[in-house]
């Protein structure tokens, strides 16, 4: 597992800390969801994601990718 440092403002710092010890969680776990809920996935994950969509519609490898594409583009935009 990777440590990655980042910088926050105070109070969403804060904010992130009160959180996480209200959950009983970490900051990092929450983090982790976070980017989870954005669609930030690794490569392999994505690649199963379209290997599934492609088994499940009969789409060549560019059609699936235009479709995963055009539909992160639409969710992140949508926020």
């Amino acid at each position: 597992m990777n440590r990655l440092t980042i910088t926050l403002e105070d109070s969403l710092h804060q904010s992130l800390k009160e959180t996480a010890a209200r959950q009983g969680r970490t900051i990092g776990s929450i983090i982790e969801e976070s980017l989870k809920l954005r669609g930030i996935r690794s490569i392999a994950s994505t690649q199963q994601i379209l290997k599934q969509a492609r088994n499940n519609a009969n789409l060549s490898d560019e059609d699936a990718m235009n479709i995963a594409l055009e539909e992160t583009h639409q969710v992140r935009h949508q926020e």
